[in-house]
């Protein structure tokens, strides 16, 4: 009886273990992160209700200095691991595969441990190098004690990528995809109820709630982590299945240590220059604001809370698309690679794109003309929250393409590129930053504009020499993905034109929230279904979906019916 249910169990968890096509990939990858992302917007509701902006601003001070350090510690080893696993299993390098993922594990968490330490001894200098003298906010003492609490996420965090990459090498992504979910639900959990008992149940301080909020990440990955191990422990005899046989050459540990390092390095910088991008901001928005624009410190950490939190998780709902294609695109464009298909890299890298481009521009563009009624939906009134954000979105147009374009240049392993596009748009953010706030101020636009505006101007010229180096360097042909493009404009301009005809009917402007939930489903509705109509007339959707996807989704329709 029990090793009937042994049995049992071992099948239930293999369902999970199925290879996925490129864009099968793409779209498990990205329902996934983007449910994560969801689940991360809806706990801001009750989050910013206990928290308010202050304590947004000392969660995204957190946030901000856990990304840098985990991209300095070990961000970019689990996605050379997917890509080397990718690699070595294509070629039917089995035992390589194997020794590959452990050693990629063991660094990870030694890596993890160091930073965890300098992080934790460093805090009070880190804190004062945030807030300065600054008075009136969050303290020294604050910022120091979220530091040190979200340090610990740092060992846990780079071992679950791991595993993750070790089954994205593999194709298999539906588990990873169940991790994130599953990662999300228990750091969510914290967040809310941790923060609220603190507050409103214990009456402890705001930097205690955001203290508990933040250990939320530590907890999810470790829930997450033992997800994951027990489905490749079960799992194990699928994962060493050797299905090409071929002499395997000897590869020594130093080989494969080599090649983890020269594949995580241009990860690591990817992940450190765009936390550079929010470091510059964290270190010179409050200041500029407060001391050469006479911006109240309440009213400046007030919007940097809107860039470094509050409107970084709607950005991330965009963001996440782009994550989706590359979690995909990785192993995919990897064994295209190796195989020396040039025809299908060029397909591969060009359906990224044009996937990328016709999910996040009306994203975008409509989370940008709805920014006043869901800033009001999820955050209540706020003085600069829906003016910050309306512009501030387009940010993450700029992130989910320039990723996606630096993730390809990466695969093909243009190294001298990756570094130029990142220094170059880094460089130009740190040198732009307080000029363009000054400039906008002196000209009569909102300052905080011209902090956004150098982040745009960085990953847009980022974004053009990476594109620019894989036309000529790999023979990367643009044209179609510049039809679909257009095209998509096109789609884009028929959905704002309804949606500029439905406002003269309907206003967004109201203040009751229940009220502004009904405009906004009911303008996403009218731009989504105008949108998606222009864009199968124009026969977009076949051509970057597939005659087959398209006929699936209208047999559910039919069948729904």
């Amino acid at each position: 009886m029990n090793k009937r249910k042994n049995t049992k169990e071992i099948n239930s968890s293999k369902k999970l273990l199925v290879k996925n096509t490129f864009l099968q990939g793409a779209f498990i990858s990205t329902l996934g992160i983007v449910i994560s992302k969801i689940l991360g917007i809806i706990y801001v509701i009750p989050f910013h209700a206990i928290v308010k902006e202050q304590g947004g601003a000392l969660y995204g001070y957190a946030y901000t200095i856990y990304s840098l350090f985990m991209g300095l510690s070990s961000a970019g080893i689990p996605l050379a691991v997917s890509k080397i696993i990718s690699e070595y299993y294509t070629m039917g390098y089995y035992n390589a595969k194997e020794r590959a993922f452990r050693l990629g594990r063991n660094i990870s968490l030694l890596l993890g441990l160091i930073a965890f330490i300098v992080l934790f001894i460093f805090a009070p200098n880190i804190a004062h190098a945030v807030l300065g003298e600054l008075k009136g906010g969050n303290t020294l003492q604050d910022v120091t004690l979220v530091i040190r609490i979200i340090s610990t996420a740092i060992i846990v965090v780079p071992l679950l990528s791991i595993y993750r990459g070790y089954l994205e090498g593999h194709k298999y992504l539906t588990p990873t995809s169940v991790s994130n979910v599953v990662e999300q639900v228990v750091r969510v959990f914290l967040i809310i109820f941790g923060s609220f008992f603190a507050i409103k149940v214990f009456n402890q301080s705001i930097a205690t709630a955001v203290g508990i909020a933040v250990f939320g990440a530590t907890a999810g990955a470790i829930i997450a982590y033992f997800y994951l191990l027990d489905i490749v422990r079960k799992n194990k005899k699928t994962l060493s299945e050797k299905v090409k046989k071929v002499k395997e050459p000897i590869i020594t540990n130093g080989a494969i240590l080599k090649k983890i390092f020269w594949y995580s390095f241009p990860f690591i910088m990817i992940d450190v220059f765009k936390s550079l991008y929010d470091f510059v901001d964290m270190t010179t928005v409050v200041k500029t604001l407060g001391e050469n624009l006479n911006y109240t410190t309440s009213d400046a950490e007030s919007i940097m809370s809107v860039i470094s939190t509050w409107g970084n998780k709607f950005n991330m709902i965009i963001s996440s698309v782009s994550t989706g294609v590359i979690v995909s695109l990785i192993p995919n464009l990897t064994a295209s690679f190796v195989e020396g298909n040039k025809k299908d890299v060029n397909k591969k890298v060009n359906q990224s794109f044009q996937v990328l481009l016709f999910l996040t521009i009306p994203m975008t563009i409509g989370l940008s003309m709805l920014a006043s009624p869901v800033w009001e939906v999820f955050y209540g009134a706020s003085k600069y929250g829906a003016k910050v954000f309306s512009y501030f979105v387009y940010v993450a147009l700029f992130i989910s393409i320039y990723t996606t374009a630096v993730t390809v240049v990466q695969v093909l392993k243009d190294y001298k590129i990756v570094f130029i596009s990142l220094f170059s748009g880094a460089l130009l953010k740190a040198l732009l930053n307080v000029w363009l706030m000054l400039y906008f101020d002196s000209i009569g636009l909102r300052p905080y504009y011209g902090s956004i505006t150098a982040t745009i101007i960085g990953y847009f010229v980022s974004l053009i020499i990476c594109m620019y180096s894989l036309s000529k360097r790999f023979n990367i042909n643009y044209k179609n993905t510049l039809k679909e493009f257009l095209r998509v404009i096109i789609g884009v301009v028929f959905m704002v034109g309804s949606l500029c005809i439905l406002k003269i009917f309907v206003p967004i402007l109201v203040s009751n929230r229940f009220m502004n939930i009904l405009v906004i489903a009911l303008y996403s509705i009218v731009g989504a279904s105008v949108y998606f109509f222009v864009m199968i007339k124009l026969g977009t959707v076949k051509r970057i979906f597939g005659e087959e996807i398209l006929s699936k989704f209208k047999r559910k329709i039919k069948h729904t019916k």
